[in-house]
């Protein structure tokens, strides 16, 4: 019988109590992100949840979940914005991708991070363009975190790689 090997796994982020904290440029993507929730499709959850993917050429591409009483026909934010970019012009590098919430009671004081899905499609635009992307979501009450890629929240990632 083989000895059994136990590993740790280290997840580095940067949190922030408030958007207050962040440069300027963080700043104003949160600000597009928020903007973005106005526009969800929400009726079923009232969860609106808004995404922007700022590109290397500076371009920004807005999305916000779109739900569906067909369950699972539905999109998320991110997916929406990051789709859109692709759309316009899949040799595009994204570089930044901020989600920002907006909710019925108005009070989330938790940051929202991407659902799996959302996640493994960052998963595949950041394994097709060779380098991470900063991620960042918010909360309501300000609270923000910050990853450098995706590898923080899917750290056991499936790509092209494992595919013959």
């Amino acid at each position: 019988m083989s000895a059994m090997n136990e590993k740790e796994l280290t997840i580095r982020y940067q949190e922030y109590n408030s958007v207050q904290e962040l440069d300027s440029d963080h700043q104003q993507l949160l600000k597009i992100a928020s903007n973005a929730c106005l526009n969800a499709y929400a009726p079923y959850s009232g969860f609106k949840v808004g995404a922007v993917v700022k590109c290397d050429d500076g371009r920004t591409f807005t999305g916000n979940n779109q739900e569906n009483a067909a369950y699972p026909s539905g999109m998320c934010a991110e997916r929406v914005a990051i789709f859109s970019a692709m759309a316009d012009n899949m040799d595009t590098r994204i570089r930044q991708i901020a989600i920002a919430i907006k909710t019925i009671n108005g009070n989330s004081m938790v940051p929202v991070a991407p659902c799996g899905a959302c996640r493994q499609v960052i998963a595949e635009y950041e394994h097709k363009q060779g380098s991470p992307i900063e991620l960042m979501f918010t909360s309501e009450s300000g609270r923000t975190i910050i990853l450098n890629g995706i590898n923080s929240l899917l750290p056991f990632v499936f790509n092209s790689d494992y595919l013959p």
